[in-house]
């Protein structure tokens, strides 16, 4: 039996369920697409991944705009 999409509700691969994915490749597109991230280099210390803009702020109080 093939697994159905969280979302849409279509089937998809056994594969890509095996490796934890709980949406169809479509729909697991659409939310990669959706997410917003960048990466940030910490002074005298290594990168940080940033996803809300208000983390990033935080980082660098001087500059708060």
């Amino acid at each position: 039996m093939k697994p159905r999409c969280m979302l849409c509700g279509e089937s998809f691969a056994l594969k890509r369920q095996e490796i934890g994915k709980v949406t169809c490749l479509p729909c697991g597109d659409k939310q990669a697409h959706e997410v917003k991230h960048c990466v940030v280099p910490i002074n005298k210390s290594n990168y940080m991944l940033v996803t809300d803009r208000n983390t990033l702020k935080q980082l660098n109080p001087k500059r708060t705009t």
